[in-house]
């Protein structure tokens, strides 16, 4: 199933056989340092710039009921964000992942994105749809 927006992803995540957690970080777009005047200009009309991580969470399909919730959630840490990366993590044997591999993965997401390696992962906009980076 092709996955277009959050309530796609939920849906796929709870019909998975083993328990999952989902993993999202949070990313503020920024100008580039030392940015050209077309990059300004374009980040400046909404396009381009890099994608900072700002804000990363676990979350279990169960604990989340739709992408307004997960907006009004994150916007009590005061933290700005633009695009929110999600990726998954599939438990074994009956149990869900620790809090503890799932922090790890965190980490290997925070540090893929932060090279700019984001194809790996599902990218939602504010609104809950699928966006393309590239």
């Amino acid at each position: 199933m092709a996955i277009t927006n959050f309530a796609d992803l939920l849906n796929e995540s709870r019909l998975q056989p083993d328990a999952q957690r989902l993993l999202f970080v949070f990313t503020h777009a920024e100008l580039p340092d030392n940015p050209t005047s077309e990059q300004r200009r374009n980040f400046e009309q909404g396009e381009g710039g890099v994608l900072t991580p700002a804000l990363c969470v676990d979350k279990a399909p169960e604990e989340l009921s739709d992408m307004a919730a997960l907006v009004a959630e994150s916007e009590e840490t005061g933290i700005e964000w633009d695009i929110v990366f999600v990726g998954a993590l599939s438990g074994r044997d009956g149990e869900a992942p620790s809090a503890e591999q799932a922090e790890a993965q965190l980490e290997r997401m925070v540090e893929s994105l932060k090279m700019g390696n984001v194809d790996a992962f599902l990218a939602l906009d504010r609104g809950g749809d699928a966006v393309q980076i590239g």
